[in-house]
């Protein structure tokens, strides 16, 4: 759906096509209303078919206009362009594809009495405690850190209760179910699902990394710890490892916060 230019809304969600964010939404609308609200959705143009599926039902879930916005390019893309593979510690997928567009919009959109949504979980208030003190001027909220508090299976089941299917990764043991499984900030256990679950996905990113790898060198979104030392690890080394089924860091699953405000 369009927007109106230099429309200035009540509340803007920032809606991942992840079950926290729908959750939020959901928590907020019921709340408020959804007179005045937009569901904001930033496209990295690689998630999973069922996630879109998820969005759409979702936003009419709720009741209120969904907004889909994009740069255009696909995280590899970006890191082709700037010349480096993104990793834990720098992310510039994610402050493109995400931080950068969906500000860019909030301040033609959005004044400071504007409602910012954010599906931060309760067990994690430390973060959008961190966004507002960064971000003074802007009114970010987090209905689920609000009481009752919901788990993150509560989440999924409050979807089905509303007739509305979570996004398949769940099931399959996701975290998270953004970027269609792959992600810079992701851990081994998170690459090993992918791998199970997605081989061609797979497939296609370690290709990616690899024709990057010829351009920027010895680097890698992963990282091997092995003997207290770190040092890159390709996926495709990290696959033949799990082929071979070698151990990995089973706790390693790593965290996608590509959307919050630095």
């Amino acid at each position: 759906m369009p927007t109106m230019k230099n429309q200035i809304y009540k509340a803007v969600v920032s809606f991942s096509s992840g079950i926290s964010s729908w959750a939020a939404a959901k928590r907020y609308a019921e709340n408020n209303g959804v007179d005045g609200m937009v569901l904001l959705f930033a496209d990295t143009r690689v998630e999973d078919e069922d996630n879109y599926r998820f969005l759409h039902e979702s936003a009419e879930n709720i009741g209120a206009p969904l907004v889909i916005i994009a740069d255009g390019r696909t995280p590899w893309e970006v890191m082709k362009d700037v010349k480096l593979i993104g990793n834990n510690r720098f992310d510039p997928c994610s402050k493109i594809l995400k931080r950068e567009l969906l500000k860019s919009w909030n301040l033609k959109h959005c004044d400071k009495d504007t409602a910012l949504i954010l599906g931060i979980t309760w067990d994690e208030e430390h973060r959008i405690t961190r966004v507002q003190e960064r971000n003074p001027e802007w009114n970010y909220i987090a209905p689920l850190c609000d009481k009752p508090w919901m788990s993150k299976k509560d989440t999924l089941n409050w979807a089905k209760s509303e007739g509305i299917e979570p996004p398949r990764m769940y099931d399959m043991g996701f975290s998270h179910a953004n970027c269609g499984g792959f992600c810079i900030k992701a851990g081994q256990a998170s690459f090993k699902l992918l791998l199970k679950n997605f081989p061609e996905r797979y497939a296609m990113n370690e290709a990616a990394e690899e024709e990057m790898r010829g351009i920027v060198g010895d680097h890698s979104v992963m990282k091997c710890r092995r003997g207290g030392v770190s040092k890159p690890l390709t996926m495709k080394t990290f696959r033949l490892r799990v082929e071979a089924e070698e151990a990995i860091d089973e706790t390693d699953i790593g965290g996608c916060t590509c959307a919050l405000p630095m």
